[in-house]
């Protein structure tokens, strides 16, 4: 199988798009079409199922896509241990984390990393923080910005560069439970809650309710942290969020903290499978988290 059929197969089973993995890929989509014919030929296999408006993969092509991802990376491994241009490393790193993440942790550990490794490019993918660990197990990515959660699978390693507290939230301005919130004793059955729908912080948030002897009224769970925080803004509800979304949202101004009991505070870090932590190209963007305390 041709490598460069590859990449564009493990492109295009992303974008969804031809013309959007044409663009990226600095090719024609006709051209485009024809390799990925080729494959298929090469494959006696159809791997697309396209129109004018979707693409979607086969079962033969979810079945291809972890093979070609293997072969891509032990290629790239191959090439970075005899690179013609000296010790630089080359090749592509597929990293997960948060929106909040990719702004408030990810250009403080790049930028060393890009110093050091100015070849290796870089393809980052954003989303719910929860997902962060599955995507590694799964191969969706190569190394993700993820929390620290109370059981880590066997398979993943993880690497700490930053604490994370996390604060009860309320709006700011007039809501509907505003009065109760007031009270010495607010009677927190009555009052809605908005909290992540999965992840290390949903289970710091359950802790949390069990110390506060809470039986939460849970008006919404929510993938995304930053949806969070905007729906408290809304005044749909309390909210339980990480510091680093809160003093980073668009809508800060909208919400304020509540003085109560503290919430345990979660580890993020990097990780990746134990088994690619040898890999040139991962193992370069570890040795920089290890040295970070962002």
């Amino acid at each position: 199988m041709n490598i460069k059929h590859l990449q564009l197969f493990i492109h295009l089973c992303d974008s969804k798009s031809f013309s959007k993995t044409a663009a990226a890929m600095h090719i024609s989509p006709s051209a485009l079409s024809r390799q990925i014919q080729k494959l298929e030929q090469e494959a006696e296999q159809q791997l697309f199922l396209r129109d004018n408006r979707s693409v979607e993969l086969t079962l033969a092509g979810k079945k291809l896509l972890p093979v070609a991802m293997r072969i891509l990376s032990e290629w790239q491994q191959y090439q970075s241990q005899f690179n013609t241009s000296g010790n630089e490393l080359v090749g592509e790193i597929r990293l997960f984390c948060s929106v909040t993440a990719s702004y408030s942790h990810l250009p403080e550990l790049l930028s060393e990393f890009r110093l050091r490794h100015p070849l290796i490019e870089l393809k980052v993918s954003t989303g719910d923080p929860a997902q962060a660990i599955d995507k590694v197990l799964s191969d969706e990515a190569d190394i993700a910005i993820s929390a620290l959660p109370e059981q880590l699978p066997s398979k993943v390693s993880f690497e700490p560069i930053s604490d994370i507290p996390l604060s009860v939230i309320a709006p700011a301005g007039v809501s509907s439970f505003a009065d109760t919130l007031q009270s010495e004793d607010p009677d927190w059955s009555s009052i809605p809650f908005i909290v992540p729908e999965a992840g290390t912080a949903r289970e710091r948030a359950n802790t949390w309710f069990k110390k506060m002897k809470i039986k939460p009224n849970i008006y919404a769970q929510v993938s995304g942290h930053e949806a969070i925080v905007s729906m408290v803004a809304l005044g749909c509800g309390v909210g339980i969020a990480p510091d680093v979304v809160i003093n980073n949202s668009p809508v800060r101004d909208k919400i304020e903290k509540l003085k109560l009991a503290p919430i345990k505070p979660f580890e993020l870090g990097v990780c990746c499978l134990r088994s690619q932590i040898d890999n040139p190209l991962i193992k370069a963007l570890w040795d920089v988290a290890e040295g970070k305390t962002i």
